[in-house]
């Protein structure tokens, strides 16, 4: 009672726009990505969902995040509940999203360990909490070392990487969407 949704998000649509925004087409999408065309065109009709890590490739592919992808997912609504689901402790790392629809802020947690590989870079500013467990977060040459219930804020534009330094390590990443134009305080200059 009183919870906005409940079904699983569907990211087809998003996807789909996303890609006739940057006029590709499937096939270049699929050559960005390493998936294949079938595949995407499942994903965009909403017969395919596609894991994290595909997710991620495709949002690469389309220059975007996966965050962006699931937040154009679902439509805006003005109240809404995330329930935590009740699953068994994750093998593998796991990333869900805290907030659904088109909103002017995103937030995800993501639970485990996570490709330190992979680089980030937003357009606005974002801030990451450490909820359980500890990660160390490469920013502009330095390294940080952040535990249980340490945050770091990120200017947007900041490239930056991460990764879980412990096991069952889970972090709440809060963003301004990358559809807002942030005003800058040009006085701090």
């Amino acid at each position: 009672m009183g919870d906005h949704k409940e079904q699983p998000l569907r990211v087809g649509a998003a996807v789909r726009r996303r890609r006739r925004t940057l006029e590709l087409t499937l096939a270049v999408v699929a050559e960005r990505s390493g998936l294949s065309v079938p595949f995407l065109s499942q994903v965009e009709n909403d017969r395919a969902r596609p894991s994290r890590a595909s997710l991620e490739k495709v949002a690469d592919a389309l220059r975007t995040t996966a965050v962006e992808l699931l937040a154009a997912a679902d439509p805006a609504c003005s109240v809404d509940v995330v329930r935590a689901e009740a699953v068994e402790p994750l093998l593998e790392p796991a990333v869900r999203s805290l907030v659904r629809g088109h909103h002017q802020m995103h937030a995800s947690e993501f639970v485990g360990d996570h490709d330190a590989g992979r680089e980030f870079q937003y357009r606005n500013d974002q801030l990451m909490y450490v909820a359980d467990g500890a990660v160390e977060i490469e920013a502009e040459g330095r390294a940080y070392r952040l535990g249980r219930g340490d945050t770091l804020y990120l200017t947007g534009g900041v490239r930056h990487r991460w990764r879980a330094t412990v096991s069952d390590t889970r972090v709440i990443v809060v963003a301004v969407a990358e559809h807002i134009e942030a005003v800058r305080d040009r006085s701090r200059r």
